[in-house]
């Protein structure tokens, strides 16, 4: 037998095998006899009940190329499934600790304050550039990650620190004049909680105001006040005692940092699996960052009196800390025993240069006192 020949009987067993499959929509004997038309023959009767529907579904499905396309669609929901998360958590995820990060020109305002410039652009940055995912509903990708959103909300962390700051302290004239509303405004802004979502029917049917939303009025209420401020409407008082209060105040913050740290390391140390470790590291990893920035704002705005009061050095040794603390990053933040030969505690590790940072700012702070 050639093989044109063979080539042709293969085409005819299929061609058999096909139009004799079950639920080809070929008539059957009964219904040829009783005269129903072959489309017919496999549907349901009107008022037949819910299994006989299911029947006939599935003789449908059992078609000649139906099955398989519902196969096929199938497979492809669930690659799609499969492949969506992992590859949009890689696309998503971004921990920006670039130490380098300054204002744009649409954050800077000349004559205003660097440290609110630093601020609301960190807010621009994290919010509208990178995406906030602390906040992502079950339908995102960002909704996997949990070190990205720890660290953004260590960083807002900060920036609410600062905020208030700048409203107790930095925006008042010694502080027996009335808060400025715009800096007022923006730290009530900025201590929303960051896993907000616009819907939550567990709290509300109504929908509510994001995280996101929350903090881009908080940026155009910084911005704000530092227009106001380089057009001589509104107080930035550069004072010893007010810089030497504010960073009391971060170093109070930080001392509770260092307290979160001390207590898991504590209670978990040397945990087979901590799933807790990681969210702490980068929490704290982005408050540390979130601080620098500030601080380097801080720094410029203070210049004068850092010269003064011979205070540079001191300021730099910090902020070597500072910088050293930020730039942490395993690939895998374990915890282990801290006396462990083979497993480290990446977490009693950043606790040492927090602590570092923070002893360094109270030196500071008691220079500036003198």
């Amino acid at each position: 037998m050639t093989f044109s020949e063979r080539l042709a009987d293969w085409r005819e067993k299929l061609r058999h095998r096909w139009m004799y499959r079950r639920g080809d929509g070929s008539a059957s004997p009964s219904a040829s006899s009783s005269g129903a038309p072959a489309s017919e023959a496999g549907a349901a009767p009107s008022g037949a009940g819910f299994g006989a529907r299911l029947a006939a579904l599935a003789a449908l499905m059992n078609r000649p190329g139906a099955g398989a396309m519902a196969k096929r669609a199938l497979i492809a929901v669930l690659v799609f499934i499969l492949f969506y998360y992992p590859v949009g958590m890689i696309v998503v995820h971004k921990v920006d600790d670039d130490l380098d990060f300054a204002p744009g020109p649409a954050d800077s305002v000349e004559g205003g304050s660097v440290a609110v410039s630093y601020a609301a652009a960190l807010i621009d940055r994290e919010v509208n550039r990178h995406s906030w995912t602390a906040n992502d509903p079950f339908f995102q990708p960002g909704t996997m990650l949990d070190n990205m959103p720890n660290f953004q909300q260590g960083i807002m962390s900060a920036l609410a620190r600062f905020g208030f700051e700048l409203t107790d302290q930095l925006g008042r004239s010694r502080g027996s004049s009335e808060a400025d509303p715009d800096l007022q405004r923006a730290a009530g802004l900025l201590q929303y909680p960051g896993n907000v979502w616009i819907w939550n029917p567990s709290v509300s049917l109504a929908p509510r105001a994001s995280s996101e939303s929350q903090y881009r009025d908080a940026r155009e209420k910084l911005l704000a006040y530092n227009r106001r401020l380089a057009s001589g409407t509104a107080n930035y008082d550069i004072r010893a005692d007010n810089l030497m209060a504010t960073l009391e105040r971060f170093a109070a913050d930080l001392g509770s940092s260092s307290a979160l740290i001390d207590r898991h390391v504590t209670d978990e140390a040397g945990s087979f699996l901590d799933t807790q470790a990681d969210d702490i590291f980068y929490f704290t990893k982005g408050k540390l960052y979130g601080y620098y920035m500030v601080l380097s704002g801080l720094e410029k705005d203070f210049a004068r009196i850092i010269a003064e009061r011979g205070v540079q050095k001191s300021w730099n040794e910090m902020m070597d800390s500072f910088r050293k603390a930020a730039l942490i990053d395993p690939w895998v933040v374990t915890n282990g025993a801290p006396d462990a030969q083979f497993q480290p505690n990446h977490l009693a590790m950043q606790g040492f240069y927090l602590m570092r940072a923070r002893t360094q700012l109270r030196e500071v702070s008691n220079i500036l006192l003198k």
